[in-house]
């Protein structure tokens, strides 16, 4: 599946539109509580980040786990063990806390997953990204 962010962006009114800066990745309101949504903000092919609202929280994470630097979901969007409350690599059964990306469970326990910064603006969630980006590989 393609990127969400270029159709996201379309949908802005032109002053939320932040180059480079940030990057649109869905309405907040489209995050719902105890659940993850996966976004490709490079236009890759691949969810590269996702986000996830819990406890009324939002958060942002780089889509690696810290183990063996793979991608953590199965399917598309499933980050999240069944119940919502943990966030699960499903390569290894690794589980961390939503709150602060920390493994509990797993082959690395006490690693973190990369929290990446965002902003919430006109009921928008932006991806805060470099000016620069870097290429891929």
């Amino acid at each position: 599946m393609g990127s969400r962010w270029p159709a996201a962006e379309t949908r802005l009114k032109p002053a939320l539109i932040m180059s480079a800066i940030a990057r649109p990745l869905c309405r907040l309101d489209e995050l719902e509580e105890g659940r993850a949504r996966g976004f490709d903000p490079l236009a890759q092919g691949r969810d590269s980040v996702f986000a996830l609202r819990h406890d009324n929280q939002v958060r942002v994470y780089r889509n690696r786990c810290p183990h063996l630097d793979v991608r953590l979901e199965y399917r598309k969007d499933r980050f999240l063990s069944a119940d919502g409350q943990l966030i699960v690599c499903y390569a290894h059964g690794a589980q961390f806390l939503p709150a602060t990306g920390e493994c509990i469970y797993g082959p690395c326990l006490g690693q973190r997953l990369e929290a990446l910064p965002f902003c919430e603006k006109d009921g928008w969630l932006l991806l805060r990204m470099p000016e620069e980006l870097p290429q891929p590989g």
